[in-house]
This record gives C-alpha cells, structure tokens and sequence, in this order.
C-alpha cells in the first residue's frame, strides 16, 4: 500500500518536534489519499492498531485510525508501494487519543480488501464507517443526584420535602428527572445540592437498546420449513465461514425462517446484521421482529437522526445493539463480535452503491463474513444468477422453500395481448383488466395496479414542431409531475416549472403528455372507479420509513380498496386482503443493451405478482403486454422461473459474460466532449489484451451527459479465472488524464448507464 505523510501538507517549518522515545504509527484517515500517513506517537501515548486519534493534517485536525503496518491483502489484490519515506525529525505528532472503541482487526482488514477490491482509496473505505458517524464532540458521563444526610441546619420547605422524599430509594436522577417526578422547579433541587443534601455522581451510559429474547415467541414450523430452520440455526451454530441461499416463493415464510438464525446467533452471545435493499422495508420487517424477539432492533438508514446514528455505532462497537437492520451502509459498523450477516431479497441492484466507493453490499457481505469466520445468508423468492451459479457449484449451500405458509396458493397469471385488445385511445387501463379490478372491489377484496414509472408522463412534446422537452444537464428527457406543475429530471432532479407555450416554436397549448406515468394512471383509475378508496404508493408520496408504515397499516385494516405503486409496492409485503394484481406495462425495463434487462425484468414482476393470494383466497396476476412472445412474459406466465434462468445462463457462457466471466467498467467523464473524447481514446489505445481479455469501446455511455458532464465508458471483459484487479491497476498507470478529466471504476458492474 502507498505510503504517504504528512510532511507534505505542512507549510513553512510547521513540523512538531518529535519527543525522545516516541513511536512512528501509520494514521489512516477517511480522505482520497493512496495510504496511512506515518505520525509520531509521544512516548506518553502508546497507540495500537485500531485507535481512534486526533492528528494535524495541515492547519487543521483530523480523525483518523491507527492503521496495520503489514498488507495481509493477496498479490493480486495489493496497490502497487510508492517508494515514499520521511525521516522520523519531519513526521507529526499525534494530538489526542479519542475516547471511542478502537476499530478491529476483523475490520480493518475488511477495508482494506474492500478498498483494494474495488481500486478505491481505502480512507474512503473508511470514512463509510467513521467520518459521517463521528461528527461532533465525543459525548461525555451524564452526572446526576443521590441523597446524603442533610446538614442539621437545612431549612426544609414544602418542595424540598418532596424532593428527599423521592430520592430517598438511592436512585441517582438528572435534574430534569428529579424536578419532573416531584413537582417542583430546577431551582430547588440546586438548592438542596448547594445546602449539601444532594451529591453529584456519574450516571451510567445511555443504553438505547434493549435486548432481543430467543425464546421469546418462537414460531411452529413444519415441514420443509422446519428443516431450513434447522439448517440455518446448524450454520450459526458451527461459528465457521459459510453462505447460504434462502430460496422459496413469495409468501413460503422466508423471514420467519431467517429470525431463526438470528435467534440462534443471539443464543451463542453474537451479534446479528440483516441488510434490507429499501429503507421502506423496515416498516413490516420491524413488527415480524418485534413479535419475534419482544423488542425493536438497533436501526442503520439515511432517516434516522445523527444521535441514533452515533448509538448504534458506538452499540455495535461495545456489543450492546445485539441486532442491526439496516441498509447497505450497515455493513460497515463496527461490530465487536458479529456472528451472522443476513441479506434479504439479495438480487436487488439497490445494494450496488454507484457512487463514491463503487460496491456490492450483498458480495462485501460475503467477503466480511469470509474475513471474520461467520455464516452469511442470502435470501429470496427470486435469486440473481450470480447467486445461482454459486450454489450450482457448490460455493453456496441451497434451501428451497416450493410452497407458501400456511397452505395459501400461488396466484393464477394471465397475460393479455395489448395489440388484440388495446386499451380505449388516451388511456392505459385494458377493458379485461378494468373488468377484473371492478369484479374484484365488488366482492370487497383489495387490488393493486403496478408501474414503475414515477410522475404523469416520461416524455412531453410539441404537436406543432415535435420538440421534446430534455434535462438540460443530461441525456434525459423531463418527466412531467402534473400534481406539481413541474418537469422534472429523474437522474439530477433538475425540475423547471411546466412551460405555457413551446420554448421552440412558441405555439401556445401544443405540449402533450406521451405515456403513462403513475399520476396518470391514477388519474384514469379515479375516472374509472369513482367510490373506491385509492392509495399511491411512490417515492414521491410516501416521504420516509414512517409515512410508508402508515400506509401499509392502512391497507392492513382494509381502509384501502386499490393500490397503485412504482417497485416500491414489490418489496416483501404482505397483504393478506389483495388478491388482484395488475401489471399496466410488464414490458418496461425489456429494452436497451442492458445485460440484465429479462433478469431483472423477471425478478420484479415475479415479487410484484406475489404480492396476491397470500392469504386463503386465491390470487390473479394480470400481465398487459405488447410482447407476450417474449421469454420472459412466457417464464411469468408458466411460473418456470428457474427455467428462464436456465436459458439466461445458457446465453452468458459463451462470450463468458458474468457470472460466467468477469467485468469491470471504466466510466471517463469530463466538462466538454473533447477532453471525454480525448481520455477515452488514450485508454483505448492502452488498453490491455490477451488470451482471456477483452476491452469493448471507447463508445459514449447510453447517459451520454449526466449532471453536465460528457460521459464514455470502456468494458473490461475477462475469463473468470483472471483477476481484473492487477490488470486495472497497470491500465490506470499507463494514462494521465488532467485535472478536469475524472476516471471511475466500477468492478462488477450492475447498471450500464
């Protein structure tokens, strides 16, 4: 690993002198830099690997972490060294070692193969576990008041009475506490402190988390739940390195079998991760836990607050949130002795990270598990082929769930030929699937119509000229949110209000909305079922964790007739009353150069579609489509999906496309065309070959222009017994780009926009 220091961001002859004796300590810091930067310890100060310390770094301190001074990573993995030194009279000091629990060896090695894993600079690794958490003053002992023999000359009043009444069971209270339980002022209770009745002590620290019993409400399973019950609580119990597949259709009990893990790992005195794709998830997940264990998890999200996300850091690292929930960045807390990471509905591409430090939550949840010596399981109704393939090869264990709990049945689908029987012109709803909704809501069952598209319309032009209104910062077109007046960009949430006239050829009236949008299905729905009591379900309406629980509660008391939702509504739920599911457009997501366009495509619909019939009546999945040939609609319609993921591996061998190869994207992009242009085809003419490699491109990315800036992309494409990592590294080195040209790596590509 490069080594860098920080004589080089002094200025003048700022260097603090050394004292006699010190020791010289690698300091990783949560920054864009190759490597630790060597500091001097004093002799008063003996640091370990792991300790969290205070350091200049210019004219300003940072936070860093005592790094290890040995690279434990694999030569395919390892960053090339610099070759830096600085004598020992030019290094810093250490100011301050932070009162925080150090970070483990466990994790440290994790950030640094993460780091190397996917060529990121491994402090940004880090700063996913340390910077955003630890902002702010390290929190000091609380003090409070007990009760000591009042001086004989103490003049007792009323109020002070009832204060040494209170506090005559030795309870230590806060001011607040003491003033609040016996009705009286701040005042008094200083009074009585000041007189000597009252002495101060240290309270204990605030323990946020109370702890989930086992044995609290254990489940009654049978059959083939029973036995992945008993396999899972097997692999907790071994405390070895393993990673299971959870497989079983929508409504098989997947959970239920989980929190069986998670019990058996709260048994052995571990900690327990369960990593969710979509913070809305948490909502159900939450009481099935609650039910489960008696008591709430410790929670990990963008929501929560910055006190709730120090706690559950600082509980992770003292072992007393025995059980976190939480999204990708989850995976990144401190755990002082995790024993078991479960990842719920792992084919989701919400766990790939596409920004910063590019990563696969599900596969970094697999290397911590490897790492650490501990059990790792994936779960879902429909499993990603890399999944498949790993358990096809005996890497993964395999349990299948065939049949769902409690003896409900999987719900009939019918697909329905767009081109025989299209909908009335202007509208989007087919006359079958408006007959089935009305049939439906008459037996006073729930229904659900699905599109994953948010706002009115994807697209709004001019009759008169044909202009398309575009993001001017993207290769996008503006969607129209009729119930905000606004156009707006869905990859830079640029939003300009919606134009009177054309901005080109200025006729009035002539912009015309060009497809369903959500709104716009909502709007038709309105028209078609005037009495019905109607909820959208969206990330434009449902603002956070707490809105969505609302919502599901509502469907769950039948205060909702029909839902309409994007894939939000594909999430895991369970809604006992539903039993109509209509699809408006099964074959958005088909089209493009998408590798995983039928993968995906089929994996959404089938959770959509599974979202009927989990109760005792039967289910009906609708499917409108213009393409009812395609594999995919005949997989939907056939419920073969291992079938159609059969065929789906079949296509990927030959040209040894993941999983059965190796990927790895190179995303240049710059503030003009030219110097895009101009770095991508220095790449190309370096680009690396041989038996086993291939480079596709230079070529524009399908988002030509995102964010103002002009985008080309290069695909590294390798056997996969070749390891992209070295090649990568060697590429990168042959090429200087300038300052204005910015180079991203993405190992393991999942979107190729």
């Amino acid at each position: 690993m490069a080594q860098a220091h920080p004589s080089l961001f002094t200025h003048g002859s700022g260097a603090d002198p050394a004292p006699v004796g010190s020791q010289r300590v690698p300091v990783l810091l949560p920054m864009p830099f190759a490597g630790p930067f060597d500091y001097k310890a004093p002799a008063s100060m003996a640091l370990q690997p792991g300790d969290i310390v205070s350091v200049p770094l210019g004219n300003r301190r940072e936070t860093g972490v005592v790094w290890d001074t040995h690279n434990t990573l694999p030569p395919d993995l390892a960053r090339p060294p610099s070759g830096k030194t600085v004598a020992d009279n030019r290094l810093r000091s250490v100011a301050e070692r932070l009162e925080l629990p150090p970070l483990n060896a466990e994790l440290r090695q994790f950030v640094d193969w993460v780091a190397a894993y996917t060529l990121s600079p491994p402090g940004m690794v880090l700063a996913m576990t340390l910077r955003l958490h630890m902002k702010g003053p390290t929190p000091t002992p609380a003090t409070g008041w007990i009760v000591q023999p009042p001086p004989s000359e103490l003049r007792l009043t009323p109020a002070r009475q009832k204060v040494l009444a209170l506090m005559a069971d030795g309870v230590a209270r806060t001011t607040t506490d003491i003033a609040s339980a016996a009705g009286v002022s701040a005042g008094v209770v200083k009074g009585l402190a000041d007189a000597g009745a009252l002495r101060t002590v240290l309270l204990e620290p605030e323990r946020p988390f109370a702890q989930p019993d086992p044995l609290h409400h254990p489940p009654v399973l049978e059959g083939a739940q029973k036995e992945a019950a008993t396999a899972l609580r097997q692999s907790v119990n071994a405390r070895c390195f393993s990673v299971t597949l959870l497989e079983g259709v929508t409504g098989s009990g997947k959970t239920e079998i989980y929190l069986e893990a998670i019990a058996a790992c709260l048994e052995q005195g571990q900690q327990a991760l369960v990593l969710l794709p979509e913070i809305a998830l948490s909502a159900q997940w939450m009481d099935r836990f609650t039910r489960r264990f008696g008591v709430r998890p410790a929670v990990w999200h963008s929501e929560i607050g910055q006190k709730a996300r120090r706690l559950t850091w600082l509980g992770a690292a003292d072992g007393s949130a025995r059980v976190v929930v939480g999204a990708r960045s989850a995976l990144f807390l401190p755990f002082c002795n995790p024993g078991l990471i479960i990842v719920d509905e792992e084919h989701e591409s919400l766990f790939k990270q596409e920004e910063g430090v590019i990563y696969n939550a599900r596969d970094m949840a697999v290397l911590r598990g490897r790492l650490a010596g501990f059990p790792v399981v994936v779960v879902s109704a429909t499993p990603s082929l890399e999944t498949l393939a790993n358990a096809e090869a005996g890497r993964y264990q395999r349990l299948v769930l065939p049949t769902r709990h409690g003896g409900a049945s999987l719900p009939q689908t019918h697909l329905l030929d767009m081109r025989a029987a299209p909908p009335p012109r202007g509208l989007f709803l087919s006359p079958q699937l408006v007959e089935d909704i009305a049939s439906t809501l008459a037996r006073e069952e729930q229904a659900m119509l699905f599109l994953n598209r948010r706002g009115y319309a994807p697209l709004t032009l001019c009759r008169t000229c044909g202009h398309r209104m575009e993001c001017p910062h993207c290769t996008a077109w503006l969607v129209e949110h009729r119930n905000r007046h606004v156009l707006s960009c869905h990859y830079c949430d640029h939003t300009e209000p919606m134009p009177a006239v054309c901005p080109t050829c200025k006729s009035e009236d002539s912009l015309t909305a060009i497809g369903p949008g959500i709104e716009r299905i909502t709007e038709e729905a309105r028209q078609l079922f005037p009495d019905a009591r109607i909820l959208v379900m969206s990330s434009d309406t449902l603002g956070g964790p707490a809105a969505t629980a609302e919502a599901v509660a509502k469907i769950a008391r039948r205060e909702v007739d029909l839902i309409i939702g994007t894939q939000i509504v594909a999430k895991g739920w369970h809604f006992p009353h539903l039993t109509l599911v209509g699809i408006v457009d099964a074959d958005l997501g088909l089209g493009g150069a998408d590798l995983r366009a039928g993968e995906r495509t089929i994996q959404l619909l089938h959770q959509v579609a599974g979202r009927a019939g989990r109760a005792s009546t039967p289910g009906r999945v609708v499917l409108q489509s213009y393409t009812p040939e395609h594999p995919v609609m005949q997989a939907l319609l056939s419920g073969d999906f291992d079938q159609f993921m059969e065929q789906e591996a079949e296509q990927r061998r030959p040209g040894f496309w993941p999983p059965y190869g190796r990927l790895a994207a190179l995303i240049i992009s710059a503030d003009t065309p030219q110097a895009a242009d101009e770095a991508a085809a220095q790449f190309g003419r370096t680009a690396p070959y041989g038996e086993g490699i291939q480079v596709l491109g230079p070529a524009p990315a399908p988002l030509a222009i995102l964010r103002g800036r002009h985008r080309r992309r290069l695909l590294l494409r390798t056997w996969r017994s070749i390891a992209v990592q070295p090649i990568l590294h060697r590429w990168l080195g042959l090429v200087q780009v300038s300052r204005h040209v910015r180079v991203e790596v993405d190992v393991d590509p999942v979107s190729f926009l």
